[in-house]
């Protein structure tokens, strides 16, 4: 087993995080690695595979996890990925069912618990396990990097609404067929598990079982209207709006008149075309999740 832990995950919250869950591991046969930079964790990741370990355990966020996560799909190994939540959103520990789960006990979740495989994305080439969102999404994202006294829940929140007020939809459309969605968009988010933020419950449906992804598009509308989405997302009540546009798909295209900026497990990346090609891959990763976790 090797634990990697990024310091600098949740505003460099993680460090307590770190020393409780090796102090809990100290009997177990377990490796503890520290990045010094971004994308250390994937170097790491390729190191334990090479070596045979067969369960890596991260401290951080969503983006470390998915980097991680990116590395053992594109080997197909085996080796297991467990969460011990120390980011900003933690959605994908939420839907391990560890987001609040006692060090100690995720330390005895991740020795003894059960492997399960689940379906990770695919959008413009890079792997997500979580959710990849465009234009509203995108820019909140870019926004909380700005924001220097929030963090966790608050600080997306607290982007958000934000934009809310100064954000302008994109022309964006939908595998070229739906005319509807052709039209100034707000936002559209390409789920696997249903969170996004922390505190938003975008894709309520959503499951990391099924073979698709879960897609929604808010088309673009006053301030007013916009806050009732907002509010809505916290409930998951959003697609019962008129303004909202909920379905399932294994593979879509999005289409932009240039490359956007994406969303994808927390981190802002630019696409490499304005076509963007989006498809889920069925059973690719292997985790360690809570017994109670709803998957």
């Amino acid at each position: 087993m090797w634990v990697i832990a990024n310091p600098a995950a949740g505003r460099r919250n993680s460090a307590a995080a770190f020393e409780l869950i090796a102090k809990q591991l100290a009997g177990a046969s377990a490796e503890f690695h520290l990045t010094e930079r971004g994308g250390d964790e994937k170097a790491l990741a390729e190191r334990a595979l090479a070596e045979g370990v067969r369960t890596i355990i991260v401290v951080g966020g969503d983006g470390t996890c998915s980097n991680i996560a990116s590395v053992l799909v594109r080997a197909r190994s085996d080796c297991a990925l467990g969460v011990v939540p120390a980011g900003t959103g933690n959605d994908f520990a939420k839907t391990l069912g560890v987001r609040n789960m006692p060090i100690a006990k995720i330390a005895q979740l991740v020795s003894t618990g059960s492997r399960t495989r689940i379906d990770v994305g695919l959008a413009d080439g890079r792997y997500f396990i979580n959710s990849c969102g465009f234009g509203f999404d995108a820019s909140v994202l870019e926004a909380t990097t700005q924001v220097k006294f929030f963090k966790g829940d608050a600080l997306y929140i607290y982007a958000a609404l934000k934009q809310l007020l100064t954000y302008r939809g994109l022309p964006i459309t939908v595998d070229r067929t739906s005319a509807e969605a052709a039209n100034d968009i707000l936002m559209v988010t390409v789920s696997n598990g249903p969170f996004l933020g922390g505190a938003f419950h975008i894709a309520p449906e959503a499951s990391v079982l099924d073979g698709k992804l879960d897609v929604c598009v808010v088309r673009d509308a006053n301030v007013l209207q916009r806050v009732r989405v907002f509010a809505s997302a916290f409930r998951g009540t959003h697609g019962q709006l008129p303004s909202v546009q909920t379905f399932r798909a294994g593979r879509l295209t999005l289409s932009f008149p240039s490359p956007p900026a994406i969303e994808l497990d927390g981190e802002l990346c630019q696409a490499q075309s304005s076509d963007v090609l989006i498809e889920c891959v069925p059973r690719a990763l292997n985790v360690i999740a809570a017994p109670n976790a709803t998957l």
